[in-house]
């Protein structure tokens, strides 16, 4: 993968979601044309929700808290917001071997690898989609997931792609069903939930660290130019 060049960009404030998905679009398009090089660009969204493919409307049960965005990702309802970091992947799976399944395991590995740099155990669910700790302090067989996983596949590029909880208002997420999993047993965490307290820029380092274990070296570059919220 050493002759595949991918860039890393991290935005500061908070980038519209409209705005965001619009940039994705663009790039990939230009990705699959073989215009621009590969792209992660990790970021952070103002408090709102997403509706995957999957998503149900009964899962939606605050639909006046926050807006509503409607995306073409897979997947149910996600929540973004402040003190979350969410990493679009923008990667040529064409060159990388066009193998979806294998895909979504390199964004758990990347996950699972950043969490380890703060000595989390986590892993990935055969039955779940994301990336979960246990609590066993919680009760028997509570599990709560620390990251989200949700892309999609134009030309074999990839866009969209996961939201890690570093330390965000965890009550946000009652406003929806997270991912369509109703069972109490399974909930929701962050790093500051779990008693580590690592700003954006901190998990950031962690991220990069790994994701070069998983997919190959990266290019630090300068963010998109996009009209942030205040």
């Amino acid at each position: 993968m050493s002759e595949i060049r991918t860039e890393w960009a991290v935005s500061s404030g908070q980038v519209p979601y409209p705005a965001a998905v619009a940039f994705m679009e663009q790039r990939v398009a230009a990705i699959a044309a073989g215009e621009a090089d590969e792209l992660v660009w990790m970021l952070e969204h103002p408090p709102l929700y997403t509706a995957g493919t999957s998503s149900k409307g009964e899962d939606l049960k605050d639909p006046d808290r926050f807006p509503v965005y409607e995306t073409g990702r897979g997947g149910e309802y996600t929540y973004h917001g402040p003190g979350q970091r969410v990493g679009y992947v923008m990667l040529d799976l064409t060159r990388r071997g066009r193998d979806a399944r294998k895909f979504v395991r390199g964004l758990e590995d990347w996950i699972i690898g950043a969490l380890a740099e703060f000595g989390v155990v986590a892993d990935r669910r055969c039955e779940r989609v994301g990336v979960w700790v246990d609590r066993p302090e919680k009760g028997e067989g509570h599990e709560d997931k620390i990251a989200a996983i949700g892309v999609r596949l134009r030309r074999w590029v990839s866009f969209h792609g996961i939201a890690f909880n570093v330390a965000p208002d965890l009550t946000h997420f009652d406003g929806i069903t997270p991912c369509g999993i109703a069972d109490p047993r399974y909930g929701v965490t962050s790093l500051a939930d779990l008693g580590i307290e690592k700003s954006l820029a901190e998990t950031d380092q962690a991220f990069l660290k790994s994701f070069e274990t998983v997919f190959g070296p990266v290019e630090a570059v300068k963010p998109p130019r996009l009209p942030l919220t205040a």
